[in-house]
């Protein structure tokens, strides 16, 4: 049923936002530090856990599409309750904490997309010009 994937996303968002007020209160900032990003990260951890045990099934995975539809806005409206200015006022730790998270974050795409590159395959060259013969209408 839909309403599970529905469901499955308002509990990530929930438990994200939660923990983003926890670790704004942690932090000093007195405001909600990284919920909306704390929430897309269990909702993939979630999707994949489902989908290893077996347990994804078409109705979730629906719910979860069509609000994948609307990431965008969403994220966009969830954010715009955030409350930058008491977020900077918290002091340097929370602007040091963005930043260690950007680098984190950049550092774990660049080693994933290098350990996930499929190995280069070896060219036979014999075998591409005579794919190239037969394209161009010279070859048998």
């Amino acid at each position: 049923m839909t309403i599970f994937g529905v469901a499955l996303l308002a509990i990530c968002t929930l438990i994200g936002a939660f923990l983003g007020d926890l670790l704004g209160v942690v932090l000093g900032a007195k405001t909600n530090v990284g919920g909306v990003g704390i929430a897309m990260i269990l909702l993939i951890a979630g999707r994949a856990w489902l989908m290893r045990k077996g347990k994804l099934t078409h109705g979730f995975t629906l719910g979860i599409e069509f609000w994948a539809a609307l990431y965008i806005p969403i994220v966009v409206a969830m954010a715009s309750i955030q409350n930058v200015v008491a977020a900077v006022r918290g002091g340097p730790i929370v602007l040091l904490a963005g930043g260690i998270t950007v680098v984190l974050c950049f550092t774990a795409t660049a080693l994933l997309s290098r350990i996930m590159r499929e190995p280069e395959t070896v060219h036979d060259r014999a075998a591409e010009a005579h794919a190239a013969r037969v394209l161009s209408g010279a070859a048998e």
